[in-house]
């Protein structure tokens, strides 16, 4: 099918279980709708680490966080690892990244040849966790502050970071049509909404205004009677430190469905962008969300977990090659996008996009920062979830008749064969001994470089003003003005 534009959109902390595509009675987003009618979904799409950055490098690399040392988000991604960027750009794309990517470390593009803002979040190793000492609690750590003081917001960090980066976005794509290089572009836009805190666009807060908001199926059980993740999360993030009521616990859904809605509005000006440029029909749209958000769900929020809440993302695929009106059922996830890409890239149709059953397909996930001090892996195959530590033990659930993974069968013999299946696909022990080992070098290495002169890491875009608009040198120069004036006027 020849070699598309890709424009691949990112949010952060999107649950696929929120969005009315995937059935939910009343959040708005009718972007996000249109082009799922003109493209696939898939049904049951999944991070592979319940966590920003490690679910974002097995993204962009097509591996598991274990095999490239990204255990938590202060985790550097290896400059020697490749990324679908540098799969693209060495297939001749224009490769372009607007938003945040969470790179830690001095590599700050990782294939990308061009991009157009810093990240959000801190690229030094400030963030390690310390499993030598699990049980203190970090300054950056979650708390429930985002719940008690969820609700309506005229101006935020996130909205300021995000309009800049929906426009660098814009700007970039006017700017490449008005001076082609003959070469397909290759643009990633990563929101940070709809993440905590949950502080909806008053605009946004205000679609839902009169509607009654639904409230968790399952609000959790008192602390003492939680499983052992809900336990890990009360001791995380909220401790009893913060109480929350079941008034704030609706308003701060509400406002998650507000930025759900803003997060449409985002990708609508994209998509119109497209529209306008004509470049609509030959560029591929794709949309995901690096983790999902518990919202409440079994009294917990967040990620951090592997309920289905938390891992279950959107997926959607528009564009040149992909049959519209597609519901894809199979299990997939971020690390199956990397050999998608280089296969569209290439002009081929991918694997993932054949066939709406093709044979079963398994998904692993990962969990290796904050809240835990023993990795813990999941495996879902077929209706079966299969969640293991050395430390909490094992749960498996038939998310056929048990969808609120509630019945842990894990005594069953599926449950105790999928028990020795982790140990011998997995070295826990020596696992858990390379993440200590990386968190003591990394928190060796913060406290180091942050005595004396900092050199930070963080990115920092370059804005060339001498050549942006109009000026009295380089007579060659085309007329800028003209070159990104739409309509297009030959005279």
């Amino acid at each position: 099918m020849g070699k598309p534009n890709i424009l691949f959109v990112m949010f952060d902390q999107m649950a696929a279980l929120s969005l009315p595509v995937y059935g939910h009675p009343i959040v708005r987003m009718p972007n996000l709708d249109k082009l799922a009618r003109r493209g696939a979904v898939f049904e049951n799409a999944y991070c592979n680490a319940p966590l920003c950055s490690p679910a974002r490098f097995a993204l962009m690399t097509g591996q598991l966080p274990s095999r490239i040392g990204a255990y938590d988000n202060a985790a550097e991604l290896p400059s020697d690892q490749p990324t679908w960027a540098h799969d693209l750009r060495e297939l001749g794309y224009r490769t372009c990244l607007s938003g945040k990517m969470d790179f830690t470390g001095a590599d700050q593009l990782h294939g990308y040849e061009e991009r157009l803002t810093t990240d959000l979040s801190p690229s030094d190793f400030g963030w390690t966790p310390d499993w030598d000492q699990p049980d203190e609690v970090q300054p950056w750590y979650h708390t429930l502050g985002s719940v008690a003081e969820a609700g309506p917001c005229d101006y935020s960090l996130n909205m300021e970071y995000d309009e800049d980066a929906c426009f660098k976005a814009i700007q970039w794509l006017h700017r490449q049509s008005g001076e082609p290089d003959g070469r397909p572009f290759a643009l990633t836009v990563s929101f940070m909404h709809p993440h905590d805190p949950y502080q909806a666009p008053r605009p946004f807060w205000d679609w839902y205004d009169g509607i009654a908001i639904d409230a968790p199926q399952d609000d959790g059980q008192p602390v003492a009677a939680r499983d052992a993740f809900g336990q890990r999360m009360y001791r995380l993030y909220d401790r009893g430190e913060i109480p929350v009521d079941a008034a704030q616990v609706l308003r701060a859904r509400r406002a998650y469905y507000g930025m759900l809605s803003y997060c449409d509005a985002l990708l609508g000006r994209l998509l119109a962008t497209l529209e306008v440029l004509g470049q609509t029909e030959n560029t591929l749209v794709i949309v995901t969300s690096d983790h999902g958000d518990m919202l409440g769900e079994r009294g917990l929020w967040y990620k951090m977990v592997f309920f289905e809440r938390a891992i279950r993302v959107p997926l959607i695929f528009a564009g040149p090659g992909i049959s519209p009106g597609r519901r894809l059922p199979a299990p997939v996830s971020h690390v199956d996008l990397r050999p998608t890409l280089a296969t569209i890239a290439a002009g081929g149709v991918p694997s993932l996009l054949e066939s709406e059953t093709g044979h079963p397909r398994e998904v692993i996930g990962q969990y290796m920062g904050e809240g835990y001090d023993h990795p813990l892996v999941m495996i879902r195959r077929d209706h079966w979830k299969f969640i293991h530590s050395e430390a909490e033990g094992s749960f498996l659930y038939d998310l056929a008749t048990d969808p609120m993974e509630r019945r842990n069968i894990a005594a069953s013999d599926l449950g105790r064969a999928l028990r020795d299946e982790v140990r011998q696909r997995w070295d826990l022990a020596k696992l858990r001994d390379a993440i200590l080992a990386s968190q003591r070098r990394r928190r060796l290495i913060h406290t180091s470089l942050t005595q004396g002169r900092v050199a930070a890491w963080d990115f920092q875009p370059r804005v060339d003003a001498a050549s942006a608009y109009w000026r009295n040198y380089g007579d060659d120069r085309p007329d800028p003005d003209r070159a990104l004036r739409l309509p297009r006027n030959s005279a």
